[in-house]
């Protein structure tokens, strides 16, 4: 096992890391962007070295000098948490050469996985359904059109290097793709450096579906129940929640069987996300994979009773999975992304935080990095806490999640906490009516009723 982690991320997702690996025995390294000098990562690690401005291409993108951090440190690993580094393969590469662990997949797997044609020739192949759409990247409008015009509208363009909503465009009509593939491809140059995109056909009134995923060098796999992700706004993910009301046993189980045998079949190692859209009828198509944490893990992680942060970290220090075969699902959660941001126009709200009360009590989780007197800097994400509740069932587990966004209090910044509260009110959400339209369509009408 490692001696020393170093942790190349912020904000909760660093607090997270340094938690698992404390229970594991394990001394942590924080690295921090000038304006995050006091952020709460930077308290509870072992550890901890500024290595940049608060620019991220300059500090938390910044390889050479997170290296660096790592030699001085005599950190054994680094874990990259999610965004970031986190599913860069030349990073990954980098380190291995330098004879430091990267806490991930291999260079390979990731780039596999981290090209989306290359990922979805290889699935194909694995035997898992598609989307119909660009077998290769499309970099020329013209090839753009042919295509769409084949498949038929509406079609969305996405960004190849990276996800999270980023460079992503969906198009109704013909008259508007070349506005569209303009704009995505200046999405995603900006977001991930590469303004590659791919096109595929958009499928109406889709669920969101992912799974977890987890595999050691031995061949041992799990493939844990979905998380639906459909609650999204502008493709990011707002809430989500395990299991799927929309998902049935025999479905799950189907699902389930053909995300083990796609890891199979790339041989994947550590931990990892298949996501899908699923269409009223039960249908699945495989949408893209994602080399890393994901940002609603803790799900999982309440209605499993597992730890997934050190089963990753034990997969890098080359042991086997720690898991049962007779792991199973119990109960239903539910978790919140309390972002920094106006509830109504949606524009982050960095600033300090005054005061803070998070809720707590049976069956609450709250991952944050925020606390009473914090400046959160405007450089990076907006999220501010991730609440999760866990009940024997989803009614209940509503109920409890309501509870406690109504303890929650924040002052000094604005929240999304409203916006939470609006949807887990509404009727058509309490009866797992929905798809990944839904929170828009939501929003608009409470636009035209004010």
């Amino acid at each position: 096992m490692f001696s020393k982690i170093l942790i190349a991320n912020r904000g909760e997702i660093a607090v997270r890391i340094i938690r698992s690996a404390r229970e594991l025995g394990i001394k942590t390294v924080a690295v921090y962007s000038e304006p995050d000098r006091s952020s709460l990562h930077t308290m509870l690690a072992d550890e901890k070295l500024c290595i940049g401005p608060a620019k991220a291409s300059e500090s938390y993108l910044n390889i050479p000098n997170i290296l660096s951090a790592a030699d001085i440190t005599k950190a054994d690993a680094i874990h990259p948490g999610y965004g970031f580094l986190a599913e860069n393969p030349r990073f990954a590469e980098i380190c291995e050469t330098s004879g430091i662990t990267f806490i991930g997949p291999p260079a390979e797997a990731m780039r596999l996985m981290g090209d989306k044609s290359r990922a979805r020739q290889e699935m194909k192949k694995a035997k898992l359904p598609v989307i119909p759409g660009s077998e290769e990247i499309i970099t020329d409008l013209n090839d753009a059109k042919k295509l769409a015009q084949r498949i038929k509208y509406p079609v969305i363009l996405k960004a190849a290097a990276g996800g999270g909503g980023r460079g992503m465009r969906i198009v109704r009509k013909a008259a508007a793709l070349e506005e569209q593939f303009s704009i995505a491809q200046y999405e995603a140059r900006a977001a991930f450096g590469d303004p590659s995109l791919y096109l595929e056909k958009y499928i109406e009134s889709a669920r969101h579906i992912e799974i977890q995923v987890i595999r050691d060098s031995q061949g041992t796999v799990f493939a844990l129940g979905e998380r639906e992700c459909s609650l999204q706004r502008k493709h990011q993910k707002v809430i989500e929640e395990t299991p799927s009301p929309f998902i049935d046993e025999k479905t799950r189980k189907r699902i389930i069987k053909a995300v083990e045998d796609a890891t199979d079949f790339i041989d994947y190692r550590s931990l990892g996300t298949f996501e899908f859209l699923m269409d009223p009828q039960k249908k699945f198509y495989f949408m893209e994979a994602n080399t890393r944490v994901q940002v609603e893990h803790p799900i999982t992680e309440i209605v499993y009773g597992i730890d997934l942060i050190k089963e990753q970290i034990r997969l890098a220090a080359g042991e086997d999975l720690s898991l049962n075969r007779e792991l199973e699902m119990h109960g239903h959660s539910i978790e919140c992304r309390i972002n920094a941001e106006d509830p109504e126009t949606f524009v982050p709200s960095p600033g300090k935080i005054e005061f803070l009360v998070m809720p707590g009590g049976q069956g609450i989780r709250v991952d944050t990095a925020a606390y009473q007197g914090w400046n959160i800097p405007p450089d990076y994400d907006s999220l501010l806490a991730k609440i999760c509740a866990f009940a024997p069932t989803r009614h209940e587990c509503i109920l409890k999640m309501q509870a406690a966004l109504e303890t929650a209090l924040v002052v000094g910044i604005k929240t999304n906490i409203p916006l939470h509260q609006n949807i887990l009110a509404n009727s058509e959400f309490r009866k797992g009516r929905y798809d990944i339209q839904f929170l828009e369509k939501l929003l608009i009408n409470q636009v035209q009723t004010i």
